[in-house]
C-alpha cells in the first residue's frame, strides 16, 4: 500500500465517523419524535430506516477499513472477507433505496402536479410507504445474496501476490463475471437510481416553476418563502449530485477496475464515505428539528467547560 492510499483510507475512516455521528443524530431525533407523538409518520419512518441503514453502513465500512489496514493477511485469507462484502452490499442497497424513497416522498408532498396518478400517490403515500420500505429491504437482501458466493473471485485476486498475478487471467475473470455484474447492478443500483433521478428532476422542476412565479409577484422586500424554495432546490440538487457520485464510486469498486488497496480504489472508498456523511449533514442543516439536538449538546458541553474552569 502506498502512502497516498493510506492517507485516503484514513480520510475515509474520519468521514465515516462524521457520518455515524450525523446519522445517529437523525435517528435519535426521529425516534424521539415518534415516541413523544406516539404516531409513526411517513417522514419519520423514512428517516429512521435511512439513518439506521447508513449508521450501520458507515460503522461497517470503518470496521472493514481497520481490518484491511491492520489485519490484512487474516482478513483476506478467511471467509470473513466474503461475509463483510455481502453485508456491505446489503447495507449499500438499503441505503440507496431508502434515499430514493425520501426523494419520492419529497416529490409527492411538495411538487404541485395535477396528473391523476400523482394526486392518487399524494393521497396514498402514507399507507404505501411501509410496504415500499419493506419491499425494498427484501429486494436489497435478495440482490446482495449472490455476493456471498464470491462471484467476482475477488478473494483470489486479493490473496495472490501482485507480482505473480496474471493480467490475462484477471481480464478473463472480469469478462466471465460481467454478465452477473450487469444483472446485479440493474437489480440493486439501476432501479433506485432511475426512480431517484426522476423524482428529483420532477421536484426541482416544480420548485423552479413556483420560484419563478414568486419572483414575478415579488414586491421588492425579502420573501422568506422564496428563500425557502431556493434553499430546497439547492438541497435537492446536492442530494442528486451526492447520490450519483456515490454510485459511480460503488460501480468502479464492484467492477474490479483498480487493484486492491491501490490509490484509485482508496479514492473511491473516500468518496463513498463522504457522500452519505454529506447527505446526512445537509439533512441536519436543512431541518431545524435535526439541528436542535447538536446545538443542545454543544451548549451543554460549553457550559460544563466554562463551569469547570471558573
Amino acid at each position: 500500500m502506498s502512502t497516498l492510499s493510506f492517507l485516503f483510507l484514513t480520510i475515509a475512516i474520519i468521514e465515516s465517523m462524521a457520518g455515524v455521528l450525523g446519522n445517529g443524530t437523525i435517528l435519535a431525533v426521529s425516534s424521539t419524535n415518534c415516541i413523544r407523538s406516539k404516531i409513526l409518520s411517513s417522514y419519520d419512518m423514512i428517516m429512521i430506516f435511512l439513518s439506521l441503514s447508513r449508521f450501520f453502513l458507515q460503522s461497517w465500512l470503518m470496521l472493514d477499513l481497520f481490518l484491511s489496514l491492520f489485519c490484512e493477511t487474516s482478513f483476506y485469507e478467511e471467509n470473513l472477507f466474503v461475509i463483510f462484502k455481502t453485508v456491505f452490499m446489503f447495507l449499500n442497497y438499503c441505503s440507496l433505496w431508502f434515499a430514493t424513497w425520501l426523494s419520492v416522498f419529497y416529490c409527492i408532498k411538495v411538487a404541485s402536479f395535477t396528473q391523476a396518478l400523482f394526486i392518487w400517490l399524494k393521497k396514498r403515500i402514507s399507507s404505501l410507504m411501509p410496504w415500499m420500505l419493506i419491499t425494498s429491504s427484501l429486494l436489497s437482501f435478495a440482490t446482495s445474496l449472490p455476493f456471498a458466493w464470491d462471484i467476482y473471485n475477488v478473494h483470489d485476486n486479493f490473496t495472490a501476490p501482485l507480482t505473480t498475478t496474471n493480467s490475462s487471467e484477471r481480464k478473463v475473470t472480469m469478462k466471465a463475471s460481467l454478465f452477473l455484474l450487469v444483472l446485479l447492478c440493474n437489480a440493486g443500483i439501476a432501479l433506485p437510481l432511475i426512480v431517484f433521478v426522476v423524482s428529483s428532476i420532477l421536484l426541482i422542476r416544480s420548485l423552479w416553476i413556483h420560484t419563478r412565479q414568486m419572483k414575478n409577484n415579488a414586491t421588492g422586500f425579502r420573501d422568506p418563502s422564496l428563500e425557502a424554495h431556493i434553499g430546497a432546490i439547492k438541497s435537492v440538487f446536492s442530494f442528486l449530485i451526492l447520490y450519483i457520485t456515490y454510485l459511480i464510486s460503488l460501480i468502479l469498486i464492484l467492477s474490479n477496475t483498480f487493484l486492491p488497496l491501490s490509490t484509485e480504489e482508496a479514492i473511491c472508498v473516500a468518496v463513498m464515505s463522504a457522500c452519505p456523511a454529506g447527505h446526512s449533514m445537509v439533512l441536519i442543516w436543512s431541518n431545524p428539528k435535526f439541528r436542535e439536538l447538536p446545538a443542545r449538546i454543544l451548549h451543554h458541553v460549553n457550559c460544563c467547560v466554562s463551569t469547570r474552569y471558573t
